[in-house]
This record gives C-alpha cells, structure tokens and sequence, in this order.
C-alpha cells in the first residue's frame, strides 16, 4: 500500500498545524509522497501567504520599495520554523526571489514561492527528500495546458528514487524554464499528477472538513455528509458550484482508477469521503448531492414545426458563438427552443444575439427571462428510484417555488432545475427536505 498525502493551506498554516500534519503522516508508513500548498490564514481576518506574495510582487513591478512586504512574508516562515525548532535559514532563498522580483520574474513566479518554501520547511521537518515541481511538472504553454507524458516519465523516474518525498503543489515549469502556475487551488492538481505518476494505492486530499456535504452549509444548517461518490458525480456537482475540491485534480487519477479520500487535518479520525469511479455501495439517501449557481439567462426560440427544420439547433446555437457566448443546457420541445447562458456574458450582447437568431432561423418569437438559477441533483441512487422528479416537483411547488426548466441527463445521474434567483436558496432547502430529512 502506498499513498500520495496533499496538505491545503489551512492544515499548514502555522507551526501547530504542521505539527499535526507530521503526525498524520507518521502515523502510516504507506504516506510516502506529500504535496503541501502555501500557509494559509492563522486566523479569520490574516492573509494567506499566496495572496501576499502577489501584493508584494505587484508593488516590485510597479517600481515600488517592495522590500518590508518581503519581509513579513519571510516572517511568516520563520514563525513556523523557530514554532518546529528547526535549524534551517531561508535567507538564501529570499535573496534569489527578491532578486527575481527586481527582475519582474512574472506573477507565477512570485505565487509559486508560497508553495516552494512550505516544501523546503516541511521536508526539512519530515526528513524527506524535497523535489522542486519545477523539475518535474511541465507546461506546453502559457495557457496553462500541461505535459502530462513528459511529467508522468519525468515525474515517475525521480519518485523510483526515492523512498519519501514532499513535492510543493501549484506550479511546475515552461519549455523555456520560466515558472507557470495552475489555477488557485492548483495543488490538489500536483497532488493527482503525482499520485499517477507513482502509482500509489490512495491519493489522501487533507483540508479542513471532513469531506464533501450533500449541500452548501452556508444554506443548509449541518448538512449530512456524503460517505462515496463517484468521479462523475463529482464532476456534476464540482461545475455547479461544488468547491471541496479542484475539479481538473479528478481527471489524472480517474485514468488510473485511484481513489481519492477527502480529510480533515484538524479531525484525522473522521472517514471522510472516498472519491471512487465506480462503486456497487449504495448512497444512504436517494441523492448524492445538491449544488447550483445563480446569475443566468433564458433565451426561448418559437417556431412552428421547428423540429422539421434540419439544423435549426445548430442555426440557433451559432448565433451565440458568434458573439463568444457558451451555452449551458439546452432544453426543447416541438416548437420551442430554450438555450441557458450566463447572464454577465449575454446581456451586453443579447440584441446581437438576438438579430443573429432573427437572421438565421427565421422565429416566430424570442422570449428572453434573465435573473435565473440553476441547481443541480445529482445521484447514483436516481436511476434505480422511481418518481424522483416528480418528488422535486412536488417539493418545489409545496414552497411555492416556479420551476423554469427541469432537465434530467440521458445517464439519469443528475437533474438540472432553473428557478428564479429569488427562490434558489428556498429550492435547495426543499429538495434537501423532500430527500434528505424525510429519510432519517
């Protein structure tokens, strides 16, 4: 058994808390890889060190004295160093990144010096070799699109080694050598690459809950939590609003089969959720999860006999591509046509939009609601369980909540409901009821 371990901010905030990281890893053998991100708030109103090291870059481009923000930065790591009575000194390495700041480096460079400098303590503290993402994570291009065949061989040959190792998440490197970051929250991607690249058994994801929720606690009081959930469900549930996880860490490991277990560093004895891609356990609950998003447009096509019309779909969709609109979903029937968009990229352009539509199809009508929401419900348990949308529909009308679109996937596995702004939290709160709490 071997296992990849990824450490978030929030679980490395401080000496303390990296105390207790080191205490999970120690406590199994088979932690042999650890990916840390950059030290995160110590307390609710602190800065995260990544949002520092932004400020601090920012002032150095714009020709300012940058030097006592780099300071404070450089304090935050000695904090947690003389917190591990370590007898290690970063000075070097502040001396080389002030000198790339004067240099205007780039911002990847000045972010990924969080995580760099949190795997230099953390190995030091761990005894484990440090191996720099830079060597062995490779970008294609400014992008941000990777190199996953020369980072897996890369990666995989340093890893055989090695017997441990801590290899800081976020960034790895261009063709020409310069630093390139993933997206915020890119480490839980460093930890999936490297989890591939050694073939472990389990990619351990440490955060501060104990994994995934069926719904958004800040809308639902103590939501239960969701015990297994699959690769497809989570993806759903990740692109509407879900954010436990980074939803491109899925894809490295999903290739491999390699289950991904969601911790919590401040409760290591909690399970968690395991993130597997496929499971014969049934889910306690009709549902997996509930997740949505407000802030999108309706835009209804009418025309008759329009599904006789050879490509009228396509028509109506290109008159949004030609003004760099993405679509959402697509529902229709015989004479109607209703395309979902974001509602910040279509309104500047809705009368282009709509002249397109006019020019192409040739409409009876166009019907434009704007102010709409989407929520997903997404679960295994659906395609075996008769009447779930009927359930939906029944809850939502029990709150007096409109429905303006219910859409279910070919593969049963989620069902798309649109409601107005207004109603999206009273929505969630139903369908949680009707599913959920009715079950207990």
């Amino acid at each position: 058994m071997s296992k990849v371990v990824k450490f978030g901010g929030s679980s490395l905030a401080n000496a303390e808390q990296f105390k207790k990281v080191a205490a999970i890893i120690r406590a199994d053998e088979s932690r042999k890889y650890v990916v840390p991100s950059a030290p995160g708030k110590r307390f609710k109103e602190d800065n995260k060190v990544t949002d520092m090291l932004y400020d601090c870059y920012d002032l150095a481009e714009a020709g300012g004295n940058f030097k006592k923000a780099l300071q404070e930065i450089q304090g935050r790591y000695q904090e947690i160093i003389d917190g591990l009575s370590l007898e290690i000194s970063l000075d070097e390495e502040f001396k080389i990144i002030e000198k790339k700041f004067q240099e205007k480096a780039g911002r990847d460079y000045a972010a990924s010096r969080g995580e760099y400098l949190n795997g230099i303590v953390l190995a030091a503290y761990l005894g484990y070799e440090f191996i720099d993402a830079a060597e062995v994570i490779f970008f294609l291009d400014e992008e941000g699109n990777w190199d996953g065949d020369k980072t897996r061989n890369v990666l995989s040959e340093r890893l055989k080694g090695c017997k441990n190792a801590v290899v800081p998440g976020f960034y790895g490197s261009l063709p020409d050598g310069r630093i390139k970051t993933f997206s915020r929250g890119g480490s839980d991607i460093t930890g999936s690459i490297v989890a591939q690249a050694a073939g472990v058994d389990v990619y351990e994801n440490w955060t501060d809950v104990s994994g995934f929720l069926i719904a958004d606690p800040r809308i639902i009081d103590n939501p239960k939590g969701i015990d297994v959930i699959t690769y497809r469900e989570l993806r759903e549930l990740s692109y509407m609003g879900a954010t436990v996880l980074h939803e491109d860490s899925i894809f490295p490991v999903r290739q491999e089969g390699i289950p991904i277990n969601i911790r919590n560093t401040n409760s290591p004895e909690d399970e968690g959720t395991w993130i597997v891609g496929s499971t014969g356990q049934k889910s306690k609950y009709v549902i997996t999860g509930i997740a949505g998003k407000k802030g999108f447009c309706s835009v209804s096509v009418e025309k008759d006999m329009m599904n006789s019309e050879i490509g009228f779909g396509r028509r109506v969709l290109s008159a949004f591509e030609e003004q760099g609109i993405s679509f959402e979903h697509m529902p229709s029937g015989i004479d109607t046509l209703t395309v979902f968009v974001h509602q910040d990229e279509f309104i500047n352009k809705e009368q282009k939009v709509v002249a397109g539509i006019h020019r192409l199809v040739k409409p009876d009508a166009i019907e434009i609601e704007s102010d709409l929401a989407l929520i997903a419900v997404v679960g295994r348990g659906m395609k075996s369980t008769r009447g779930t949308a009927g359930r939906i529909f029944s809850a939502l009308s029990h709150s007096n909540v409109n429905v303006k679109m219910i859409d279910q996937g070919s593969s049963e596995l989620n069902i798309i409901i649109g409601v107005e702004n207004a109603d999206f939290e009273t929505a969630i709160r139903a369908i949680y009821d009707i599913f959920v709490l009715t079950a207990i």
